[in-house]
């Protein structure tokens, strides 16, 4: 009888924070957090991660890093040094390459792992082992036979565990749960299928889909219900992974008031982030402008280009155009930029 195909979802523990502790050991059991320029009494610098020790004290991704330090006077500030995280996730995925399994990167610390075994959570042991070994880093791993009930099943892992969740388990363990624990399912999905009676990934599962689909469209309103019963890929993409947008934002030391200022500010972040693209050979398709005011209230607005491009200048004017479409009322906190980028590179156009 042939083995049973398995979906390993491999995330790495407070990574971030765990490289940073892999080159400062002393560090190792405080509460670490890593943000900005690593200076708390710095204005508008936002925390990257905490390690676990910190997040003990209620210290989450996003906050300012002001507001961390009042939660934990005597953290650790460092500030983000991305080059680090990537050697350090490259040595990872390598890790994960030399099992004779296939593996699809999911980003800087996470991956999923297909397997044909009938033993799953010994080969989950034997890759933290060798994780651990060659890297310096542990990493919890969620099991599933599709890499949606992977990646849930890792929540129950971490840290450095090992969870399984199948057809045998999934409603048991899931049903009883808020809808907004599914994969993919945020905050305004979340409450919108509240406002449906459905608060329960048991009550989302059982539901037909045709209201779904009124509410949600076609694609979306279909694909809920089966994430909610367990079901999803189970294909694993080794193709190497390739970034679909970029994006560049900056929070201003003094909100922005005047137009000019803030035109001149989204021209600048426009051009860098182009420039960034177009020096990688990529080709950029669409264009969207994010707005965040002085009371948090933030709006994003996006547009298509009439042709992909790979002009700096067609992106800043594209950006600019867009930013006419808010109603710049209240001073501006921060501003972004994002391109969303086709598949191709530039030396595909003819």
């Amino acid at each position: 009888m042939a083995a049973a195909r398995w979906i390993l979802h491999v995330d790495m523990d407070q990574f971030v924070a765990a490289v940073e502790i892999l080159r400062r050991p002393e560090l190792r059991g405080r509460p670490v957090v890593v943000g900005g320029s690593g200076d708390p009494t710095q204005a508008r610098m936002v925390v990257s991660t905490a390690s676990y020790e910190a997040r003990a004290y209620g210290i989450r991704s996003g906050m300012p890093l002001r507001a961390a330090a009042r939660r934990c006077p005597d953290a650790v500030f460092l500030p983000t040094d991305p080059p680090v995280y990537e050697e350090a996730s490259g040595r990872v995925m390598a890790t994960l390459r030399g099992f004779p399994v296939p593996v699809e990167v999911f980003g800087w610390d996470e991956a999923f792992v297909g397997a044909d075994t009938d033993d799953p959570e010994t080969l989950a042991a034997d890759i933290q082992r060798a994780v651990a070994t060659k890297t310096g880093l542990s990493c919890a791993i969620g099991i599933g036979p599709n890499k949606n009930q992977a990646k849930v099943a890792v929540r129950f892992a971490k840290p450095g565990g090992i969870y399984r969740l199948s057809e045998d388990n999934w409603m048991a363990i899931m049903g009883d749960r808020p809808v907004g624990e599914l994969w993919g399912v945020g905050p305004k999905t979340s409450q919108k299928l509240v406002e449906m009676g459905l608060r329960t990934i048991a009550e989302l599962a059982a539901v037909d889909d045709a209201p779904l689909v009124e509410r949600f469209g076609p694609v979306q309103g279909s694909w809920l219900p089966r994430m909610a019963r367990g079901e999803g890929s189970a294909d694993i993409v080794t193709t190497p992974w390739v970034a679909r947008s970029r994006s560049r934002e900056s929070t201003f030391p003094q909100d922005l008031t005047e137009r000019t200022d803030i035109d001149t500010a989204l021209a600048l972040l426009a051009r860098e982030l182009a420039n960034d693209v177009f020096v990688a050979g990529r080709i950029v398709t669409k264009v969207a402008v994010k707005v965040r005011f002085v009371t948090f209230f933030t709006q994003t607005r996006i547009a298509t280009l009439p042709v992909p491009t790979t002009d700096v200048l067609a992106v800043e004017r594209a950006a600019l155009a867009i930013l006419d479409r808010f109603e710049l009322a209240r001073p501006v906190r921060l501003l972004g930029v994002r391109v969303e980028l086709a598949l191709g590179d530039s030396s595909d156009r003819s």
